[in-house]
């Protein structure tokens, strides 16, 4: 394997890795900000079901990711490298402000922005792109009406339990619903960068000739994701935990059993989307079922430009790079 492919794996690992860090927070900021675990204990919990996540899950997402967006013939080094730095410079930037912004969209628009730069737009796959972009504005909705539809459901069940017991009981069920949570974002996300590899090997015609993810990319990637989640990006936790709206058990609960729904649907369906922009909307819908002024839209509108920036500003990034690296 030449050196340069295998610089290009570290640096997909890194990427994969950095999604880990800036998307910890979504895994633990309810059940840190409700005071379910300690952080330390709340970030090994989360990337225990990142790493297990491909026991459960299919590799739909990678398939998507690899031949889906662009055409997987123009793939070479310089398109990934390109691709990986402007996505990996969004996700630091993105980190730094404080913004729970999209990894995943930040890898897309790094691979338009390459392609574009490499062929025009006759290299991208505009069926998978729609799909993708649409989630952009689909997953939140999903993530808050499951929220929404659950936070109901519990508290019309509990309406007669004293505040104490209920608290008590969705202290152990946050438990369970963390889990939950992490092990769809390890399902959805660790599964873009296995897309990336795998399609960085079929263009050197390492894997064959048909199309496929190899079982050690499956493990490096999870691995790498889980690592980032141990790691965790602090600053975006207490965005995405107190900034948002205030969290009791049963609310970290119901939106983490919300947003779990969302991305186990998603997967299933190969598209990748932002577990920040689906736990994001079960945390507004199930703050909203108290009073809609337990939501802080301000910070919420705030969250949603970041969205919206995430693809062009990672693809121009990308195309940049493309121009500046021979």
């Amino acid at each position: 394997m030449a050196l340069s492919i295998i610089s290009l794996i570290i640096l997909a690992l890194v990427f994969d890795f950095l999604n880990g860090f800036n998307d910890s927070a979504n895994s633990i900021a309810t059940i840190v900000s409700t005071r379910v675990l300690k952080p330390s204990q709340a970030v090994l919990w989360a990337a225990f079901f990142n790493f297990i996540a491909f026991l459960f899950f299919g590799l739909h997402v990678a398939n998507t990711i690899g031949k889906g967006i662009i055409d997987v013939a123009i793939m070479d080094p310089h398109v990934i490298f390109a691709t990986l730095v402007g996505a990996c410079l969004w996700d630091i930037i993105a980190w730094y402000l404080g913004l729970p912004t999209s990894s995943s969209h930040a890898l897309i628009g790094g691979m338009v922005g390459a392609a574009l730069m490499k062929t025009g737009p006759e290299a991208l796959i505009w069926k998978g792109i729609i799909k993708t972009v649409s989630f952009i504005f689909i997953s939140p909705i999903v993530g808050l009406t499951f929220g929404l539809i659950i936070g109901t459901l519990v508290y019309w069940l509990f309406r007669k339990a004293s505040p104490l017991d209920v608290d008590h009981f969705f202290r152990k069920g946050q438990l369970i619903s963390a889990a939950f949570y992490s092990l769809g974002h390890g399902g959805n996300d660790a599964q873009k960068t296995m897309g990336i590899i795998a399609g960085l090997l079929f263009s050197a015609g390492l894997i064959g000739p048909t199309f496929h993810i190899p079982f050690w990319v499956v493990i490096a990637c999870q691995a790498a994701i889980a690592l980032g989640t141990m790691f965790g990006g602090w600053r975006i936790v207490k965005t995405m935990g107190q900034k948002v709206a205030k969290l009791r058990p049963v609310d970290g609960f119901c939106a983490e059993t919300g947003a779990a729904c969302s991305l186990l649907i998603s997967t299933l369906m190969g598209v990748p989307v932002s577990t920040t922009h689906t736990i994001t909307g079960a945390i507004m819908g199930v703050g909203s079922l108290r009073r809609l002024s337990a939501v802080r839209w301000g910070v919420a509108g705030r969250i949603v430009w970041a969205w919206i920036l995430t693809i062009p500003c990672a693809a121009a990034m990308s195309a940049f790079s493309y121009l500046i690296v021979p």
